[in-house]
């Protein structure tokens, strides 16, 4: 956990009587997953367990999210507002986190574009075992990593004729199929697209 406890010493805990809502976003996707609400005894058993507990005020006790359904949420960090009266929680969600089997409490909730790059690398993830027929994904990682790569480097010059003929339907068209296969070379390789991302970052602060 990466966690600034000074900052967390300083919540304002009077101004909410004694109960501070929390706000729980995946650490990776930033999809927003739930919310609740915290007391001092929540937030320690939070910190002491890594996993995100909530004081229910329907129980009137404490409750740790996945104490029943084994669906906990690992903290990452934990960020306190402006204000100083309201958490924003990063966690690494164990399969469904909302009872109706979903992603997020949230109804309707429809998944923000970036999010939808996670979703779509986690399921490229499953397709490796998975045993459907007719599956290309599983096909794909089947052929090995020198085909995986050659369709890589096919789609990367469609890419290039689509963007040289200036159509952008099929620049679209030809990128999307380049970031699919590339996504399938990273996972062949064991390779999380948040890795790039975290290069990305760092090239950012040094480089760019």
């Amino acid at each position: 956990m990466n966690i600034d406890i000074n900052k967390l010493s300083q919540l304002n805990w009077k101004k909410t009587h004694g109960l501070i809502p929390a706000i729980i976003q995946h650490k990776i996707s930033g999809q927003i997953l739930m919310h609740g609400f915290v007391n001092k005894e929540a937030l320690q058993k939070t910190l002491e367990l890594k996993k995100v507990t909530f004081f229910s005020r329907i129980k009137n006790r404490l409750w740790t999210k996945g104490e029943t359904t084994g669906n906990f949420l690992y903290v990452n960090n934990i960020i306190t507002d402006c204000d100083k009266d309201s958490l924003l929680i990063l966690v690494n969600s164990v399969n469904k986190t909302c009872h109706l089997n979903v992603n997020s409490c949230f109804k309707n909730n429809i998944i923000p574009r970036y999010t939808f790059l996670y979703y779509l690398e986690n399921l490229l993830e499953k397709r490796k075992n998975d045993k459907i027929k007719n599956s290309y994904t599983n096909a794909l990682y089947k052929s090995g990593t020198k085909r995986i790569s050659q369709k890589v480097g096919e789609e990367a010059i469609e890419t290039i004729l689509a963007a040289n003929y200036n159509i952008s339907q099929e620049i679209i068209d030809e990128t999307s199929d380049l970031i699919y296969h590339l996504l399938v070379l990273l996972k062949n390789k064991n390779i999380n697209f948040s890795d790039i991302i975290k290069n990305l970052q760092i090239r950012n602060k040094n480089k760019y």
